[in-house]
């Protein structure tokens, strides 16, 4: 039998591809971490992940654990809340950022409802930047979101790069502006596209604005310009822009969830979704 315990290493592990990260989110030291891997390791018989100096990726069996990790924690959950006996109730502001409209959340979040179906759940998508404002103002109780690397706030679910992203078509002349298709602010993305292209001394141009990733996706497939974009998220008929076209390198970001206050009403649901999502944070890959 596989250890809960273990599973939930295995996937802070899993989404972080840090020990370090994942000994930070789940508040234990790193050399547990170390340890229940390979005891999670040691019980399957295989190697989950692939460990160097460069740093963590799983496997072919660490990718086939996933899906069963994620199974097996569930169950665990649901068996625990129904001979507890404490259904949770009560409404639950929950905000998702704009990169996530086209993964797997709405998978994430049919489960909470089936597994809590006292709880009424409200949505909000909007940019990081707003979610995170209107969390600070107490007009939303849990937030999955983006912050900057050097941003302490929020539990990490994982790390990933910024890239520059376009239509296969698109051609960039570099005697000409860059042309952008962006967010419009406060958005990370926005911002860190901007900077990144002022240090450089890169000329630029706003092709397209909008508070819609539908709609940015539509006007980059349409070849109007390039985007800032998460690299585990690029969006189907788009691609990564080439070294070639000259882009200065945009860095690193975190998804993170972001609670509100402790004390509120809807804490417990918060932790209970907050817990859903970071057992099923592979889905939130493209």
């Amino acid at each position: 039998m596989f250890d809960p315990v273990q599973l939930r290493t295995f996937l802070a592990v899993a989404q972080t591809l840090s020990f370090t990260q994942a000994a930070q989110r789940l508040g234990v030291q790193q050399s547990t971490v170390s340890q229940h891997v390979r005891k999670l390791e040691a019980a399957a018989g295989r190697r989950l992940f692939a460990r160097d100096t460069h740093g963590v990726e799983l496997t072919e069996d660490g990718e086939a654990m996933l899906g069963f990790a994620r199974t097996i924690l569930e169950a665990n959950e649901r068996a625990t809340d129904f001979f507890a006996g404490t259904r949770l109730r009560g409404r639950l502001r929950f905000g998702a950022s704009e990169d996530f409209v086209l993964t797997r959340l709405p998978e994430v979040l049919e489960g909470f409802r089936r597994d809590h179906p006292e709880v009424d759940l409200e949505l909000t998508v909007e940019l990081s930047g707003t979610l995170h404002e209107r969390l600070a103002a107490g007009r939303l109780d849990l937030v999955l979101a983006k912050r900057r690397p050097e941003d302490g706030r929020g539990r990490l679910i994982w790390r990933d790069k910024l890239v520059w992203i376009g239509s296969e078509r698109l051609r960039l002349d570099p005697q000409r502006p860059v042309p952008l298709v962006l967010f419009p602010q406060p958005a990370l993305t926005r911002a860190r596209a901007l900077q990144a292209l002022e240090e450089q001394g890169r000329e630029w141009r706003i092709a397209c604005t909008s508070g819609s990733l539908n709609g940015l996706i539509a006007a980059t497939r349409a070849g109007l310009g390039v985007m800032a974009h998460s690299l585990g998220m690029i969006p189907p008929g788009l691609v990564r822009v080439g070294a070639r076209a000259g882009l200065p390198d945009l860095g690193g970001v975190d998804f993170v969830l972001v609670h509100g206050r402790p004390d509120a009403p809807a804490s417990r649901p918060a932790e209970a979704l907050a817990a859903a999502i970071l057992a099923g944070g592979d889905r939130l890959h493209l």
